[in-house]
């Protein structure tokens, strides 16, 4: 999974949620949803944000200054 395949995917479901608040059903991965699977939604757009997030994340120690 690239960086730019988990920011679509993130771009996917935010419009997704949009279209169900709009009372619009939607199709992800070839399975309707509506109102009533916007929890799903949600935790699919949560899931694939931090996914995303890693690719951002520095990586290695960092040192704390007190």
């Amino acid at each position: 999974m690239s960086k730019q395949q988990a920011a679509d995917m993130v771009a996917l479901y935010i419009e997704a949620e949009k279209d169900v608040l709009a009372g619009k059903s939607v199709s992800i991965n070839g399975k309707m949803m509506s109102t009533e699977d916007l929890d799903q939604i949600r935790k699919g757009r949560i899931e694939w944000q931090r996914t995303l997030s890693m690719y951002t994340r520095p990586r290695g120690t960092t040192l704390a200054r007190f």
